[in-house]
C-alpha cells in the first residue's frame, strides 16, 4: 500500500521515494530529473530532417529542448540551430512532448535555423575561396622555382666570366614580372594571404 506525505513524495512497495510535481494544465506527474533522466515511460519519436529520418527514444514527459539535445548527437546541429515543428507549428524548448499530443511514433519535423544555415554557407564559401587561392599561389610557386634555377644558372655563368646575352636577362625579368602580377591578382584571405606575401617577398632578383 502506498503512503503519501504532504511534501509530494510517495513511497512505493520497494521503499523508493517518488517525487511528484504539478504541470501546466493541472496534471500531476512524476518529477523530472535533470536532462533526459526523467521518470516515466519511454516513447519513440519519428523526426524528419530533409531526406533523413531519425527514430529518437525519449521519456514521454521530456521537453522539446530535451529532444533537441538528443538530435544534436544524431545530426551535428546544436540545439540552438534547430527548429522543431509538430503538427505544423514550431515548439518552444520548454514545451513538454506529452502536453502537446506527442505520442509513441509521432512525427516531428526538424528544420535548421535559417540564420545558422546562412552562416555555414558563408563559411563554406570563404573556405573554398581560401583553398582556391592557396592552389593559385602554389602554381605560381612552381613557376617561380623554375625561373629561380635559370636566374642562378645565369649568375653563375656571369661570375665565371662567360659571356651572356642581355636578351636572356630581359626575358627572365619579364617572366618573373608575369608571375609577380599573377600573385598580385590572387584574392586571398587568411593562410592564402600569408603564402602570397611570402611568395612576393621571395621573388628572385638579379645581382648587380
Amino acid at each position: 500500500m502506498k503512503k503519501s506525505n504532504s511534501k509530494g513524495v510517495v513511497e512505493n512497495g520497494k521503499n523508493e521515494a517518488i517525487h511528484w510535481e504539478l504541470r501546466p494544465g493541472g496534471m500531476l506527474v512524476q518529477k523530472r530529473e535533470d536532462g533526459l533522466g526523467a521518470s516515466g515511460p519511454m516513447i519513440k519519436v519519428k523526426v524528419s530532417h530533409g531526406s533523413y529520418h531519425h527514430e529518437i527514444s525519449v521519456p514521454a514527459q521530456a521537453t522539446f529542448g530535451d529532444l533537441k539535445k538528443v538530435l544534436a548527437n544524431e545530426t551535428g546541429l546544436e540545439p540552438k540551430e534547430q527548429r522543431l515543428l509538430f503538427r505544423g507549428k514550431e515548439k518552444e524548448d520548454d514545451e513538454c512532448l506529452h502536453m502537446v499530443g506527442v505520442k509513441d511514433m509521432s512525427k516531428v519535423v526538424l528544420l535548421e535555423d535559417p540564420a545558422s544555415k546562412e552562416r555555414k554557407l558563408e563559411e563554406m564559401k570563404r573556405n573554398q575561396g581560401i583553398s582556391k587561392a592557396c592552389e593559385a599561389v602554389a602554381k605560381v610557386r612552381v613557376e617561380v622555382d623554375k625561373l629561380s634555377e635559370k636566374v642562378t644558372a645565369l649568375e653563375s655563368s656571369v661570375h665565371s666570366g662567360a659571356k651572356v646575352a642581355d636578351k636572356e636577362f630581359v626575358v627572365l625579368t619579364e617572366l618573373l614580372i608575369v608571375q609577380l602580377l599573377k600573385l598580385d591578382s590572387i584574392e586571398a584571405e587568411g593562410e592564402a594571404k600569408v603564402q602570397r606575401r611570402i611568395e612576393v617577398s621571395c621573388q628572385p632578383t638579379f645581382c648587380n
